[in-house]
């Protein structure tokens, strides 16, 4: 018992430096949304690690930043009307999530080296710390690949959705894996509830809302919204008429399915209420299950985050022309996805099969 409670007391600091990650990594998302909606990706031409901590800090160096812009497709093509003002704004946003990613790295780094010092990482903590490590480094890698391939001679207006996609969902596995990380240095297994259905539910759940927020970044990266600013239907029909064709862009094979704006727009939509209704059942089963006191308290969590998350949904899409409703709305509908995704993750953690109260 003693040892244990020392165990506990030396691997909380450790846990709470891991939280602190969990809720950087969420600014950090957070802030890739407002990055993307404002349009502001791209306005940084140069990928830094060192100098380009600093943004630029006298108009002839922001003239330069401004000209570099200026030779991209982006602004050729989209923003010719830019003024130096303008562009500082869109600079701004993307200096600030490249800002926040460097700290990141610095709180993840400065900690590591005292608790290595304090001897507080244990054995089986090593192959959790690299692979966090890993797939740090991996998510800058992607960040900054995504980035340069709107960049130089490239005809791309924007950053490719699929791209969006990656970049967000390995943001969102970084996240995850940090939050189970945690958990297993806070959570002691007296406070598991053992319901293998349940639990395997409760999988089912973070799998299908995986893809629905796969699609929420085609969303984002597609400008989906903006296609389709009504609800309930989708532009006064349920199903898009025109699937093959959008505007000049033809569809062919199964293409549609991931870049028509209004399918994917539909399909965002549609899996959101599958969600809500499976959550819905979700809870029902787990009101019949007996389970600690942490589960009984947090159970409601998933059901209360995913209404709240279709109501901004549905007023995210409705604001879609009023830009700074938009805009805050739509990053609230982001953040509440986070939330939404680290509760299914919770009660994951907590529920747990006969065979798996030792993992």
């Amino acid at each position: 018992m003693t040892n244990d409670l020392q165990q506990t007391r030396s691997s909380k600091p450790v846990a709470i430096w891991l939280l602190t990650g969990v809720a950087m990594i969420i600014i950090q998302v957070l802030l890739g949304g407002i990055t993307r909606l404002t349009g502001s990706g791209l306005s940084i031409t140069e990928w830094k690690p060192i100098m380009g901590t600093l943004p630029p800090m006298n108009e002839p160096d922001w003239n330069t930043a401004f000209e570099k812009y200026r030779q991209i497709a982006q602004y050729k093509y989209v923003n010719p009307h830019f003024t130096l003002e303008d562009f500082k704004f869109i600079y701004f946003w993307e200096w600030f999530h490249r800002l926040w990613a460097r700290l990141i790295g610095v709180m993840f780094l400065i900690p590591f080296i005292v608790f290595i010092i304090q001897k507080r990482f244990k054995a089986d903590m090593i192959r959790p710390l690299v692979i966090l490590f890993l797939l740090g480094a991996l998510q800058g890698l992607v960040g900054w690949i995504m980035v340069q391939s709107g960049l130089g001679d490239s005809d791309l207006l924007y950053v490719s959705h699929y791209k969006l996609a990656i970049h967000f969902i390995l943001a969102l596995g970084l996240l995850c894996y940090t939050f189970w990380f945690a958990l297993q240095l806070l959570v002691p297994e007296n406070q598991f509830t053992i319901s293998k259905p349940l639990r395997l539910f409760t999988g089912w759940l973070i799998a299908l809302l995986a893809l629905q927020l796969v699609y929420g970044a085609f969303m984002a990266g597609l400008k989906a919204a903006a296609s389709a600013p009504t609800w309930p239907k989708i532009n006064s029909v349920w199903w898009p008429e025109n699937t093959r064709s959008y505007g000049d862009h033809y569809f062919s094979g199964v293409s549609f399915l991931f870049d028509h704006p209004l399918v994917v727009h539909f399909f965002h939509r549609n899996l959101a209420y599958l969600l809500t209704f499976l959550v819905i059942l979700w809870y029902w089963k787990a009101l019949k299950t007996n389970g600690t006191s942490v589960f009984t308290k947090s159970k409601v969590l998933p059901l209360l985050i995913v209404l709240l998350q279709v109501v901004l949904g549905i007023l995210t899409v409705l604001n879609v022309t009023h830009q700074g409703y938009f805009l805050w709305l739509g990053v609230a509908h982001q953040f509440v996805a986070m939330l939404l995704l680290l509760s299914l993750v919770w009660m994951f953690y907590i529920i747990r099969g006969p065979k798996t109260v030792n993992s």
